[in-house]
């Protein structure tokens, strides 16, 4: 027992010491984010406890994710609600409430011998807190090569975040739209805005730390889940002896298989890097083809159907471990968790079900339903789909269904004796999870605007060949899986099978039907937005099989560990080891793509840090000072004007930077959060006439419009309007509050 003490104790004073090296300066804020997360998972397992009871860990690394998931939404629900402002005091004052509660709850399980806390998993929970230390460190480590939020989405990502630092109350005003609020899904950045006011660090920190947090559960939930599903699993054949026995119950199978899950889920690529990276370059190579050739890159494994060959479809095909490279804090990367953590619950709920014996001839009375109603889990998972129609919509759709068949097939095999029943207690509980859904958000629904401008059907399709190229191998491993459960039970009555079958089975049986289902869809059909003209399935692909490939992951961790376990046939263990082999081969995409991005990571002397803004000196080295200015000496937030231009460039770098709301700022993400083009391209005009106008009371009058305190003159406004920017007119407007007389950048204070 000592020695395995020290040896523990060993290995956490290694991994300090190794992240102090790393992370040099930014290690305190990585360490606050991290403890955080620790006594925050601690202090939530009397609830997370009875939720995951059948867990062996008892949901230990869910815990975590739940304790920000409700002490965020209680905080935003109080802030939207006007009860309180949105400030460090009231974050903290919440979560304190919240444990508060916490722990009387643990007194009354505890009174009633309920044991909310795993017992004698110490080991195993030790591995699993290292195992999470390790990937949130690797991630950021990485981000600390290329931190700055600039390019892509970052500009919106790290603009809402410094919105909503400076906002009190919420939905925070539109950064690039002053006269509206956040008319998008922001609960992404809410939660990571609500992380740094709770622990009091700083958002050009903490815009990487949220990704690399993110990106670390995205290995451990899924390690958690299929480490639990296997470990059912082999249940199943404790009866056997001696040799075969240790071959099938090997305690170190259901960690391989939960590694492999994580590893499937958040660091792997899709076969289209080994053919376009590996193969075809060796062919290439071999037989001397020549003609015209592009070298490989790590995005084109995201953009692939429609853009290779080029038609007019083109599509986004993307998966996280891209995402996490990438860098964008999007709404379907913070998501991720939240996402983790339903199938979490669901499975914790499937488990705690089958385990009640039910009456045989139970009528459906009070009691029936006040069970089938109150079960801990279906509440929970309610609340987490209202959630996620504030923080990425098409998860709400997506995991409502997935929902729907992990609740619809239990209770196919609770209730196989009266369709009746079957019948009814699902419509009734999805009509529950429905109401709890839509109560829940319902101070983000009442203002939100949607951009859906309905569902068509798919004018164009996806080549055969490039779909079997992204998704041929997952769809193989669970159609096969699949189809030998169709086989097993041909003889038998439907639903008696489905009973039959171990739970894990049927788990995952769900969770790869529904990833099919998802790479499917945009086949068929598409959802409307401004992208229709040559871009129609993009988005409806791009959010829907992301899911898949998070299902798919999961699934294939559970399913090639079975198989090469369990299977009895040689040709099913040889059939698992291939697709593992070619599953493990996908892993080099993120070498690839970590190298195409970050650099020479290998070295930690060109590590930069993780400050978001760093990027201002080198890129807007004129502006830099002044928007440094006006980020320390703004209080609130005044409208700033600075020149408007298109979506992924580099306007709106003050608004981005400062989180300080402009006329108008990035015009595509507006119009499609707005979808008024007429509004926006009179917005346009106004900001040039401000610019440019020599009439002084034309110009006042429009500034009074939109109530502008600060007008930023800088390079970008020069380059867009030229010989035509009117300084003069400018500067009599009001007080130069800053001024570089290196570079002619100048801020006028119009009150």
């Amino acid at each position: 027992m000592k020695k395995q003490i020290a040896g523990k104790a060993l290995v956490s004073f290694l991994l300090l010491g190794i992240s102090a090296f790393l992370l040099k300066w930014d290690v305190i804020t990585f360490w606050i984010w991290w403890m955080l997360l620790g006594l925050l998972g601690m202090i939530f397992m009397p609830l997370t406890g009875r939720i995951f009871s059948r867990f062996q860990d008892k949901g230990w690394m869910f815990s975590k994710v739940l304790a920000v998931a409700v002490c965020g939404y209680l905080t935003w629900l109080l802030v939207s609600l006007k009860i309180l402002k949105f400030t460090s005091p009231v974050c903290i004052a919440v979560t304190v409430a919240c444990a508060v509660v916490c722990v009387v709850l643990f007194f009354r399980e505890e009174k009633k011998g309920i044991r909310v806390y795993p017992q004698g998993q110490a080991e195993f929970i030790f591995w699993e807190e290292v195992g999470f230390y390790l990937l949130f460190l690797m991630w950021t480590y990485f981000a600390g090569f290329r931190p700055e939020a600039y390019g892509t989405e970052k500009f919106m990502d790290y603009g809402f975040m410094e919105a909503m630092m400076r906002a009190t109350e919420l939905p925070a005003v539109d950064l690039w739209y002053s006269q509206g609020t956040i008319n998008y899904y922001y609960g992404g950045q809410y939660f990571a805005v609500f992380l740094t006011k709770l622990t009091g660090t700083q958002v050009e920190l903490t815009y990487n730390l949220m990704r690399t947090m993110v990106a670390g559960f995205a290995f451990i939930l899924p390690f958690s889940l299929v480490y639990q599903l296997f470990s059912e699993k082999q249940k199943d054949f404790t009866g056997l002896t001696g040799m075969e026995k240790e071959r099938r119950i090997c305690r170190t199978f259901p960690a391989i298989a939960g590694i492999l899950a994580g590893a499937s889920v958040s660091l792997a690529g899709n076969m289209h890097y080994i053919i376009y990276d590996k193969i075809y370059p060796w062919i290439r190579e071999v037989f001397s083809i020549e003609g015209e050739y592009t070298d490989y890159w790590f995005p084109d494994s995201t953009r692939y159907i429609g853009h290779n060959p080029d038609v007019p479809d083109k599509t986004i095909h993307e998966f996280p471990s891209y995402s996490f490279v990438l860098g964008d804090l999007h709404a379907h990367v913070v998501n991720i968790i939240f996402v983790l953590l339903l199938l979490g619950i669901l499975y914790g709920w499937t488990q705690q079900v089958r385990a009640k014996h039910l009456p045989e001839e139970e009528t459906m009375g009070r009691s029936f339903w006040k069970r089938e109603l109150l079960w801990p889990q279906i509440l929970a998972a309610a609340v987490l789909l209202g959630i996620y129609q504030w923080t990425n919509y098409w998860d709400f759709v997506i995991y409502f269904v997935v929902t729907g068949g992990v609740v619809l097939f239990n209770n196919m095999i609770r209730f196989r004796k009266s369709r009746k029943k079957i019948l009814l207690t699902t419509a009734a509980q999805a009509v529950e999870v429905l109401g709890i859904s839509a109560i829940v958000i319902l101070p983000f629904s009442l203002q939100f605007e949607t951009m859906v401008q309905g569902v068509a059907l798919a004018q164009y399709h996806s080549r055969f060949y490039q779909l079997c190229i992204l998704w041929g191998l997952p769809v193989l491993v669970v159609g096969v899986f699949l189809c030998s459960l169709l086989w097993r039970g041909r003889k038998w009555k439907p639903l008696v099978y489905l009973e039959s079958l171990a739970l894990p089975d049927l788990f995952v049986a769900v969770l790869g039907l529904c990833a099919v289902g998802l790479v499917l869809i945009p086949e068929l059909v598409y959802v409307r937005d401004i992208y229709e003209d040559g871009n129609a399935r993009a988005n409806t692909m791009f959010k829907l099989t992301y899911q898949a490939y998070i299902l798919f992951g999961i699934s294939m961790g559970y399913l090639l560990m079975r198989m090469l376990v369990f299977s009895a046939r040689k040709v099913s263990r040889a059939f698992a080891l291939a697709s593992l082999m070619c599953l493990l081969s996908t892993m080099g995409y993120l070498g690839n793509a970590v190298y195409s991005w970050f650099g020479e990571v290998w070295d930690p002397s060109q590590y930069q840090g993780l400050n978001a803004t760093g990027f201002l000196e080198s890129e807007f080295s004129q502006d830099a000072k002044a928007i440094r200015w006006l980020k320390e000496n703004v209080q609130g937030s005044p409208v700033t004007l600075e020149a408007n231009g298109d979506s992924y460039t580099g306007y709106e770098r003050v608004s981005a930077m400062t989180g300080l709301p402009t006329i108008l700022g990035w015009y595509v993400h507006e119009w499609l959060w707005r979808n008024d083009v007429e509004d926006l391209n009179e917005k346009s005009w106004e900001i040039e006439t401000i610019y440019t106008s020599d009439d002084s009371e034309e110009v006042e009058t429009l500034l009074e419009k939109y109530q502008v305190e600060y007008i930023f003159v800088g390079a970008m406004e020069r380059e867009k309007y030229g010989v035509s920017l009117n300084d003069s007119l400018l500067q009599s407007l009001g007080t130069i509050v800053f001024q570089d007389e290196d570079t002619g950048t100048y801020i006028i204070e119009t009150a």
